[in-house]
């Protein structure tokens, strides 16, 4: 299936939940702005909380692997991901969105926000030290999110965050900023072919 064919029946389903009124929002009926906010930040934080399960099972791994085994991380990083890390991705979304009883457009606006954001902070762009400390405190920088992508397991091992910083903070997983000159990025073992051409991408969730 592909990750459009995925999004489509994603989005039937949500409008099939708020055409017939389904979901925790519609038993307590509250105004859009309020719709809105809290579905970014509950989806947001299924976001962490499925972020977190790709690195520390071993099936989720082995897909995610894809997207961490880029030796050069800039905004094109954030497009590398295997459909299979997709379709995981996409159901929590959509089971977040279904618990919920969002409306279409509140899902809408949670999705541009999260890829605005995923390609925002993978970018190789540099922010000020100050002005990181201060972003970081709310929202996910590129600094903060870069270190993810150390081949150091214990910095990739941290940093989850998709938009809001917090959930970081929250759960303990948060690393504080490194020495981006000694910062290495990419997965020891996983170079070459396997890394670099679409088919070794598409295979490697089935290699060892």
């Amino acid at each position: 299936m592909t990750e459009t064919g995925t999004t489509s029946n994603g989005a039937g389903l949500v409008a099939y939940a708020s055409e017939r009124r389904f979901g925790l929002l519609f038993l307590h009926p509250v105004p859009a702005a309020v719709t809105a906010v809290v579905g970014i930040v509950v989806l947001d934080f299924l976001a962490y909380v499925s972020h977190v399960l790709l690195h520390k099972t071993s099936l989720g791994w082995r897909f995610h692997r894809v997207h961490h085994c880029d030796a050069q991380v800039d905004v094109t990083t954030a497009f590398r991901q295997h459909p299979g890390e997709t379709l995981w991705r996409v159901g929590w979304q959509v089971a977040g969105t279904l618990a919920l009883g969002l409306p279409l457009w509140a899902l809408l606006i949670y999705l541009v926000l999260s890829t605005t954001n995923a390609e925002l902070e993978h970018a190789n762009v540099r922010v000020g030290d100050r002005a990181d400390r201060w972003i970081r405190l709310a929202f996910v920088t590129p600094h903060m999110h870069k270190v993810h992508h150390s081949r150091d397991q214990r910095e990739t091992d941290s940093n989850y965050s998709n938009i809001f910083s917090v959930w970081d903070r929250l759960f303990g997983t948060h690393t504080a900023p490194v020495d981006f000159g000694a910062l290495r990025y990419g997965l020891d073992g996983l170079e070459g072919k396997r890394a670099e051409t679409l088919r070794g991408l598409l295979a490697l969730p089935f290699q060892p």
